[in-house]
């Protein structure tokens, strides 16, 4: 599978996760019309290292694991720039990168989770310490985080990755995670521990 990369520093895209994206360089413009033109999603990478140093390659500068993004919608400024919103799909890993167009662009193996039959009767469980964790992060907000966190441990997970306060390193790692109770594994390491009330 051949798609085009939009590489971003600082941010990871998980499943089912909305972005917005403001457009504005030439080559990333042509990107988005290739990409309304197809119908095709494109993939997020996160930039590893910005800037090349002399013989570096790119499998070191950008993330060889990322996530094809579905284009929700998307607006054109009179000035030729777009906003558009996208929608985490599928996690990916790069086989090569391509560099014949003025983008990036790679080829690519879908990277589903592993799913193991006993990992199901563990996920309720753990979705529900993820969530108590969450809004133990941000009190003021549970009953709000409560209200919209989605049905599901994926969208689940990636709720909480989206708004936990992570560093791109830990994103990544939960990402990731070869399996959905490893990613929720993941975010629960990250949080802070529940007081002890004696």
């Amino acid at each position: 599978m051949s798609v085009p990369l939009f590489p971003l520093p600082n941010i990871v895209l998980f499943p089912g996760q909305r972005l917005p994206l403001y457009i504005f360089e030439p080559r990333y413009r042509e990107l988005l019309r290739r990409v309304q033109e197809t119908g095709e999603p494109f993939g997020v990478v996160r930039i590893l290292r910005p800037g090349a140093a002399q013989g570096e390659t790119l499998t070191g500068r950008v993330s060889l694991v990322g996530t094809l993004a579905h284009l929700r919608w998307a607006e054109t400024h009179e000035d030729g720039t777009s906003s558009v919103e996208v929608e985490g799909g599928e996690r990916f890993r790069v086989r090569a990168f391509d560099t014949s167009h003025s983008y990036l662009a790679a080829d690519l193996d879908l990277w589903p989770l592993e799913g193991r039959l006993a990992d199901l009767h563990g996920m309720s469980g753990q979705s529900a310490r993820l969530l108590a964790g969450l809004m133990r992060v941000y009190p003021q907000e549970a009953e709000l985080i409560r209200q919209h966190a989605p049905q599901g441990a994926l969208l689940l997970a990636s709720y909480a990755a989206a708004l936990l306060p992570l560093s791109p390193e830990q994103r990544m790692r939960a990402l990731e995670a070869p399996t959905l109770l490893a990613r929720i594994a993941e975010l629960l390491a990250t949080l802070p521990p529940v007081p002890d009330l004696n």
